[in-house]
């Protein structure tokens, strides 16, 4: 943090833009280059993407007895999911009825999705750092047939955890985390935003709740309100520490779905930030060198930053 920076800087927009523009095919009103008309929403609005990195029907590839070159066939399908008709705004500046909406219409298209498919992939990238490619609010959802590496490890690890002490991994990592209280950023009753013990990113922080819930799906009406205000909260702390639309790539993990999920006790639903900001909304963390090739390390302490974010103004600085 304190060796001199010559390296690469990125470019800082300040203005959030325009409310609306007829050439953003997010917009409502806007043909998309589909050819399909965006109709004029005016909450959330999902559709298939234009341009999938998965389709529903596929041909399966040939077997091959040579054991270095496997390959499967994989079925799914990505969606797009607006957030909010207006462009100029973000979770961080929409109202926590807005951001309710946003949460139910997760939760629809999980249920949806997930009767047919293993994973569903909740994500958003924020900003043109992130490699975002469309300013307007909204997020992806990819479902496919098989379960992924990152939650394919969770799901192992976790399983274990269970099996040896009896208890979930991540409640059990809550309630101390609620006891040591030195990397928590903001809770309510019940939710809380903490910077991971084992955090890779500068400001990488998790949203975990405090009873045991496996799914999204199985939150209440009132957990909904108070997850909305808490993404809320995080938001407008991220974009306070830098006087920045601070970008990041978040997502949702909670246990496989599909016609054959299995016992999922070992599962805990939780979110992911991760956000590539270091020291300034110009300079970003840069994983390479040794920690591309070897392991990772932390520029500053998961205690450090998460103070940092603490005692950050719950106001959002453009209000």
């Amino acid at each position: 943090m304190k060796r001199p920076w010559d390296g690469q800087t990125e470019t800082v927009h300040s203005d959030m833009g325009p409310e609306f523009d007829p050439t953003n095919p997010l917009c409502p009103g806007v043909v998309r280059s589909s050819g399909i008309l965006t109709p004029d929403y005016k909450s959330t609005y999902v559709f298939t993407n234009d341009f999938p990195a998965m389709l529903e029907d596929t041909p399966s590839p040939p077997k091959s007895d040579d054991p270095l070159f496997q390959i499967e066939g994989v079925k799914g399908t990505c969606r797009v999911m607006c957030f909010y008709p207006k462009s100029n705004v973000t979770i961080a500046l929409m109202s926590i009825n807005d951001i309710v909406n946003v949460i139910s219409s997760w939760i629809q298209q999980l249920e949806e999705l997930g009767k047919t498919y293993t994973w569903v992939q909740i994500f958003e990238n924020k900003g043109t750092m992130m490699g975002c490619s469309n300013h307007h609010p909204h997020c992806q959802i990819w479902a496919c047939s098989f379960l992924p590496n990152e939650p394919r490890i969770k799901d192992i690890h976790q399983r274990e955890y269970l099996e040896k002490y009896g208890r979930p991994m991540l409640m059990d990592y809550v309630d101390r985390e609620l006891k040591a209280k030195i990397r928590i950023v903001t809770e309510n009753q019940h939710w809380v935003v903490l910077v991971p013990f084992w955090a890779i990113w500068p400001y990488e922080t998790m949203v975990l709740p405090k009873r045991h819930i496996k799914r999204m799906n199985e939150i209440t009406e009132h957990e909904k309100t108070t997850l909305a205000s808490v993404m809320k909260i995080l938001t407008i702390k991220y974009d306070n520490m830098f006087k920045t639309s601070f970008p990041y790539s978040m997502g949702w993990h909670g246990a496989p779905t599909g016609p054959n999920c299995e016992n999922s006790d070992h599962w805990v639903f939780h979110g992911i930030y991760l956000p590539p900001l270091l020291r300034s909304a110009t300079v970003k963390k840069f994983i390479s060198g040794f920690e591309l090739l070897a392991q990772c390390q932390r520029d500053l302490t998961a205690e450090q930053a998460a103070e940092r974010l603490r005692l950050q103004s719950d106001i959002h600085y453009l209000q």
